[in-house]
């Protein structure tokens, strides 16, 4: 029903160490390295936008997949960080890398975003109304985050990933799949002000914080680790599938303990599992695109692997898909 036929990425040059952050916030290394098994990440250019990040990625995953801009049928877009508040990200990414007068669109649901738009690409996909899907995962949080909050400031990083996923008859589909939300804790992860709700431009005045990325840490752990294990074994039962039938989870890259957590509680071995937040940091929308890519370059993902990508933020938000590389 389709197959990812090329994947692609892009960091920021500028690296920031764990001791880079000990000089502008209230932290240090080991604090860092023991709470999330972060020890340094990138972050955007002053002249850098999603958009810029996002098409690097996108070049680069047409390119792996032997195609050209003009080849892609659609374009989606997950991130929570656009260029603007409005319009959507992915039409500019659509001008930038020189596509047809294609449909381009974002999907926000936070960190879940790539699941959730890779989700939505398989669909248009399976039902025969597009060939080409490009699919990005791409944020920058460097522009929201509150410099002053150890408790977030440390954990973020800024990327872009991207597949190019084609209609394939040959093909099987989803093996399994499973999205949710908790709309309850929606307030557990957001920026309160800037929205319709607390317009920037409202009369009435605002605390500094209200305007940049806050979590509720503890709370965003527990659900974590308490849903993405369920969620994990569910995927597998609707597949009718093993943890030793799978060759590779890719999970959000969140926190290295909540990782390790998932190997845990599901008995999957950690060797299974893709990691590379210590060198990245947690890139919401980019993260499970970007560790895929890093996975494939380096020759781990091959043909035939059952791959699961499982995302989790904001919402509260979940969202996995199990399928054949």
């Amino acid at each position: 029903m389709f197959k990812v036929i090329g994947t692609g990425s892009y960091l920021p040059e500028k690296i920031m160490t764990n001791q880079e952050l000990e000089k502008i916030v209230d932290t240090n290394d080991k604090w860092i390295r023991e709470r999330t098994g972060i020890s340094e990440r990138r972050v955007a250019s002053e002249e850098q936008s999603n958009s810029d990040l996002a098409v690097v990625a996108g070049q680069r995953a047409i390119e792996n997949a032997g195609l050209t801009p003009k080849d892609i049928d659609i374009i989606i877009m997950g991130t929570s960080t656009p260029d603007y508040t409005l319009p959507a990200c992915a039409p500019i990414v659509q001008h930038k890398l020189g596509c047809d007068l294609i449909p381009a669109f974002d999907v926000n649901s936070v960190c879940t975003s790539f699941a959730y738009a890779f989700f939505v690409a398989t669909g248009f996909l399976t039902s025969d109304y597009y060939r080409n899907c490009l699919v990005i995962g791409s944020d920058v949080y460097s522009r929201i985050l509150n410099w002053q909050d150890r408790t977030t400031c440390c954990i973020f990083g800024d990327g872009a990933g991207a597949f190019v996923v084609q209609r394939n008859s040959d093909r099987k589909g989803l093996l399994a799949y499973q999205f949710g939300s908790i709309g309850e804790d929606a307030d557990l992860i957001r920026i309160p002000v800037g929205g319709s709700k607390y317009p920037t431009h409202a009369e009435m005045q605002y605390e500094k914080e209200d305007y940049f990325f806050q979590m509720a840490g503890l709370d965003v752990y527990e659900f974590t680790i308490t849903r993405i294990p369920k969620a994990v074994g569910e995927i597998l039962d609707d597949a009718k599938l093993t943890r030793d039938d799978i060759d590779w989870i890719v999970l959000h890259q969140a926190n290295r303990r909540i990782i390790e957590s998932v190997a845990k509680k599901t008995k999957i071995p950690l060797d299974k599992f893709i990691v590379n937040i210590e060198k990245v940091g947690n890139m919401s929308s980019a993260s499970i695109p970007v560790a895929v890519d890093h996975a494939r370059s380096a020759g781990k993902i091959k043909p035939g692997d059952k791959i699961m990508m499982v995302g989790f933020g904001g919402g509260l938000s979940w969202g996995g898909v199990l399928f054949e590389w």
